[in-house]
C-alpha cells in the first residue's frame, strides 16, 4: 500500500468515487488529489485533496477525503491525510484547515476545533456553503503541520491493509452482456 499524487488518468475514477461517497468536490481539479493504492492489485482505495485558497496569506485546506468502503478501518484515510499534510509543509504552510462534519476522526491526528472567528477569510464563506450543502454540523478544525501524529495502530494496519472479502467485484459472465452461451455463435468459431 502506498500514497501517490493523482494523475490525469485517475480523474474518471476520482469523480465516480466522489459521487458514490458524497464527498465534497467544489472546484474539482484532479491534480490537487493524492491516492492510496494497493500495490499488489494496483487498486485505488482512497483519496484526498489539498486545496489552496489564494489571499493574503494563502490558506491550505484539506478536503474531499474518502476511502472505498471495503478498505476502511485500515489506516488508508490516515495515510492520505499524512501525505496531504506533508505536501502542505513542503509548500511552506504552517497550518492546514479542515471543514468537516466528522471532527472525531481528525482529532486522532492532532487536529483541533477552532472558533469560526479564527478562520481565515477565504474559508468563512466556504464554511457557510458547506453548511448549506451538508448540514449545520460542519465545524472548522486546524492543525499545525509539525503537530501531525499518526496513531501506531493506523500505521500498522496500513502495512497489512486488504479489502474485505464481502464486497469484491464479481467475475463477468456472458449472461451479463445478454449472451446465451448455449446458442451463441462467434465470428471465429471453428465448431470444435
Amino acid at each position: 500500500m502506498y500514497v501517490r499524487d493523482a494523475k490525469n488518468r485517475d480523474e474518471p475514477w476520482l469523480l465516480d468515487q466522489i459521487e458514490a461517497l458524497g464527498v465534497d468536490a467544489e472546484s474539482f481539479r484532479s491534480r490537487d488529489y493524492v491516492l492510496a493504492v494497493d500495490e499488489e492489485s494496483n487498486t485505488r482505495v482512497g483519496f484526498g485533496r489539498r486545496r489552496i485558497h489564494s489571499g493574503e496569506p494563502d490558506v491550505c485546506e484539506l478536503t474531499g477525503i474518502g476511502v472505498v468502503p471495503t478498505w476502511r478501518d485500515q489506516g488508508v484515510g490516515g495515510h492520505v491525510i499524512e501525505r496531504l499534510v506533508a505536501e502542505a509543509g513542503d509548500d511552506e504552510f504552517e497550518t492546514v484547515y479542515v471543514l468537516t462534519d466528522q471532527p472525531a476522526y481528525l482529532t486522532q491526528f492532532g487536529f483541533g476545533r477552532i472558533d469560526v472567528d479564527e478562520l481565515p477569510d477565504q474559508l468563512s464563506a466556504r464554511l457557510d456553503r458547506k453548511r448549506d450543502q451538508l448540514d449545520d454540523e460542519v465545524v472548522p478544525l486546524a492543525l499545525g503541520v509539525e503537530a501531525f501524529e499518526m496513531p501506531r495502530r493506523l500505521r500498522e494496519a496500513f502495512k497489512d491493509a486488504d479489502a474485505e472479502d464481502g464486497d469484491s467485484e464479481p467475475e463477468e459472465s456472458p449472461e451479463d452482456f445478454g449472451i446465451d452461451p448455449e446458442t451463441a455463435t462467434y465470428k471465429y468459431d471453428t465448431g470444435e
